[in-house]
């Protein structure tokens, strides 16, 4: 088995042919060839070798990811251009076809934002499952102290129960102080609202970090590619989750 080796199915949906769930479906209906062959359910293929058909139709060579990480600002949308004069990401990085973000930032919140070619990656990293650690800094205003014990000890959000990885405080200027949070869960403008229920105000959000990537130096607007230490990590999560 190669090192490019994936299931059938698996193939198909990175190559954009169909979802996973569909493209079992095609290997089951015997519309799925490799080498000439027909498919076989749950048979691992290595698209870089293998020619690979669907109804006599060679479905493309796959081409290597794309992965960055930018440091989204406050005030941009995490979005696709929708017509008005508002900045999003995409008017922020190298114009890539295919390239979709991993999860969003609100408007309001920098920090941490990948990107990636790979659809698939995407979705995984980004599901409940992967329980992907995401660390926020958070500069706020109110009662810091009873806001951390009760944060540690978890709130209950109209969408679920909720208890941070980590939280920590420090004081900043001007009767500030700086929450860092850790989450698992990825909901919804999750930190937002965790703080609205620990009756803190929010002045600044940041993610620094996103799994294995951190923000570290890059400046906001900025953007660099994913180093192989950071690749090998993602690869890593693809793994487990598989």
């Amino acid at each position: 088995m190669t090192d490019n080796a994936m299931r059938i199915h698996r193939a198909l949906a990175r190559a954009g042919v169909a979802s996973r769930r569909k493209a079992e479906e095609l290997v089951a209906a015997g519309r799925v060839r490799v080498n000439g062959a027909v498919a076989q359910t749950g048979q691992s293929v290595d698209p870089a070798r293998d020619v690979i058909t669907v109804d006599g139709q060679a479905i493309a060579r796959p081409q290597k990811p794309t992965w960055m990480v930018l440091h989204k600002p406050a005030g941009v949308l995490t979005s696709r251009p929708d017509g008005s004069d508002r900045r999003t990401v995409f008017d922020l990085i190298p114009d890539v076809p295919g390239l979709t973000y991993v999860g969003r930032l609100d408007y309001l919140t920098g920090g941490v934002l990948l990107l990636t070619t790979d659809g698939e990656a995407a979705h995984r990293l980004t599901h409940p499952s992967s329980e992907i650690e995401r660390t926020y800094v958070v500069t706020v205003r109110g009662d810091v102290a009873a806001a951390v014990r009760h944060a540690r000890a978890g709130i209950e959000l109209e969408d679920g129960f909720v208890r941070p990885v980590a939280v920590d405080a420090a004081p900043g200027a001007d009767k500030q102080w700086q929450l860092t949070i850790t989450i698992r869960e990825g909901r919804n403008r999750e930190v937002r609202r965790l703080c609205e229920a620990l009756d803190l105000e929010v002045r600044r959000l940041v993610r620094t970090q996103f799994g294995p990537v951190r923000l570290g130096s890059l400046s906001a607007g900025a953007s660099r590619p994913l180093t192989a230490r950071e690749l090998a990590a993602i690869a890593a999560i693809g793994v487990a989750a598989e």
